[in-house]
């Protein structure tokens, strides 16, 4: 089957509902810290990304090493998943989730910021090694109100509280840009190493407390450090990403033992340890066929 790029002309727009397949490759990578490093993706189908900020997300595809661009029938249009479940997995593109960290519509540039697991898994690796010119395929929106954003604090909110680990900084930095300066912000965010910390463009009224080397949902990750926190009075909004226990730990207790109801709370498990995204994504599939 042909890559991505072959039969499809450029401008021809690949749509799908709120999303589209946009083509794009490495302008330059930068180094943020021991853990993390930024890629800035660009193209010229990337000038019609219609991101709406916070925690928006997209699917990025990438080549297995010694592919030229990922091979992914983009062709199908909304069948695209099946087409590429079918491919065999040694060579179908690498499928992984990540949410934007920033996005200049001119000139056409997104921003994707990397956590280098270890043991690196092949996003990780990918990054890495990644160089100008190294072509890859995003999933994205064609629209800027998309459900890909998760982030809507209701207009009676008095104040937001945002958890989460390195995974979830991206997300988090673009959430504390966006948020107007009339909301306090308690926010509490975990890194590897101290020299992971970020100078992030925060509210005025924001308590950012950097958690270094804790292990999630244990002492010193974000659910053990909420736990401990004196926190506002009036009604609250919750913003929790990161290691899925941790995520469903921090959830629990802010229902059952802080009263915040549960439409206050917005959560995500971006991974799980000991799981691959392809055993999360299997596993989702699984539930969604049982009902």
């Amino acid at each position: 089957m042909a890559g991505p790029a072959a039969g499809a002309a450029a401008d021809r727009p690949l749509l799908y509902g709120q999303y589209r397949f946009y083509r794009a490759a490495v302008l330059r990578t930068r180094r943020l810290g021991p853990t993390l490093v930024r890629v800035t993706l660009g193209g010229a189908e990337l000038r019609g990304y219609a991101g709406g900020g916070r925690d928006q997300s997209f699917s990025l595809f990438l080549p297995h090493p010694g592919q030229p661009e990922p091979l992914l029938p983009i062709e199908a249009g909304e069948d695209w998943f099946t087409g590429w479940r079918e491919l065999p997995e040694d060579e179908r593109a690498v499928m992984r989730s990540y949410t934007v960290r920033a996005h200049r519509p001119e000139p056409a540039e997104l921003d994707v910021d990397f956590a280098l697991h270890q043991p690196a898994g092949p996003a990780a690796r990918w990054a890495a090694a990644a160089r100008p010119g190294d072509r890859v395929v995003l999933i994205g929106p064609a629209v800027a109100d998309n459900r890909s954003v998760t982030f809507h604090p209701p207009a009676d909110t008095d104040w937001v509280l945002l958890a989460g680990d390195v995974t979830a900084l991206p997300a988090l930095g673009a959430i504390l840009e966006w948020l107007p300066p009339r909301l306090p912000v308690r926010a509490w965010i975990e890194v590897p190493d101290a020299a992971d910390i970020q100078d992030l463009d925060t509210p005025p009224d924001c308590e950012l407390h950097w958690l270094v080397g804790g292990a999630a949902g244990g002492a010193g990750s974000p659910a053990e450090a909420v736990a401990r926190a004196e926190l506002p009075a009036g009604t609250p909004y919750a913003w929790l990403a990161g290691e899925s226990t941790m995520v469903t730990t921090l959830r629990r207790h802010l229902v059952r033992e802080r009263g915040f109801a549960r439409e206050q709370v917005k959560f995500s498990g971006y991974w799980r340890r000991g799981a691959t995204e392809e055993q999360l994504r299997a596993e989702e599939a699984a539930a969604a066929a049982e009902g």
